[in-house]
């Protein structure tokens, strides 16, 4: 049995019950069910009468979440799916419509804390990024046969990365010498492409920020997945219902932002955050995973 790291925690919990404000004998999904953080206080509110669906590509986190969650009084379906497919599951489930979904996206603590995940820059491990391992593609994958070009296409178009070009380079010469397999092999590409020495670094992000970012959006597919999810979103939403998207850098955030202003001009939203949600400084230092979390939360409206 696979336990949850102590320290596996969700942003903005109190924003996202707040929100969404689930209520007793709701039908909700969560979209990026993780350990269950989320689910498990949504679960909570809906209680006994209602109904909740988690989707997640990652196993091993599905494992936890049903654990956590056996413990609640709702009914629980969980399904190892990419919230992409959100509609085949509720299809396939014959649910026609939700009260509320919400994806909390990026990476959990829980993933960058296993090193054999490749998602960390901070410790040394194989160069996966897969948040599905029944992916085929590999972040060392990509780095290893993408041409050059390809390859700073990538980092600039996932990250906007000014330096993709320089980095990409280096990364070409690099594997020259043989194949860049762990973290820290790109890692340390990636520092002396930039010229700086990440131990000594002014900036509080790493060097190697942005390139990270880039392949793991590329391994899976991440900024297409959203798109689908915004673009169904609406075709299950009850009237009334709620949607909230956590999350984790400007490309996700404009997307959500740009998606909610023009379903708004077709009048089948209601945008209930004018600006993104942000941590407080308490939940910031608590959990710093919170420091770059932005949720935005949109209600079903009829059309009128």
């Amino acid at each position: 049995m696979i336990e949850p790291l102590a320290e596996h925690t969700p942003v903005l919990p109190e924003e996202v019950v707040r929100l969404l404000a689930p209520q007793p004998g709701e039908v909700v999904v969560d979209a990026t069910v993780g350990a269950g953080g989320h689910a498990c206080l949504l679960a909570d509110a809906i209680g006994a009468g209602g109904v909740l669906y988690g989707l997640d590509v990652d196993s091993e986190a599905l494992e936890i979440a049903a654990g956590r969650l056996a413990q609640c009084a709702c009914r629980v379906s969980l399904h190892r799916c990419n919230f992409a497919g959100l509609g085949l599951i509720l299809r396939e489930s014959g649910v026609l419509g939700v009260d509320i979904i919400l994806a909390d996206l990026g990476v959990s603590s829980m993933q960058l804390a296993n090193r054999q995940r490749g998602f960390s820059f901070s410790s040394e491990g194989l160069l996966d990024m897969r948040m599905d391992d029944r992916l085929e593609t590999r972040a060392c994958d990509l780095v290893n046969s993408l041409s050059e070009q390809q390859l700073a296409d990538v980092i600039y178009k996932h990250s906007q990365e000014r330096f993709s070009r320089r980095i990409s380079k280096w990364i070409c010469s690099a594997r020259r010498e043989g194949r860049i397999t762990t973290t820290a092999q790109l890692v340390e590409v990636v520092c002396k492409a930039l010229r700086v020495n990440p131990r000594s670094r002014r900036s509080k992000i790493h060097p190697a920020t942005r390139t990270f970012q880039a392949l793991r959006i590329a391994v899976n597919d991440e900024l297409a997945a959203l798109g689908k999810l915004l673009e169904q979103a609406p075709q299950y939403l009850n009237p009334g219902g709620r949607l909230g998207i956590i999350s984790f850098h400007s490309l996700e955030d404009g997307m959500v932002k740009h998606d909610f202003r023009r379903r708004k001009d077709e009048e089948l939203y209601e945008v209930l955050t004018k600006r993104p949600v942000i941590a407080d400084q308490g939940e910031r230092v608590a959990n710093p995973r919170s420091r770059s979390a932005k949720l935005r939360v949109a209600r079903r409206i009829a059309r009128l």
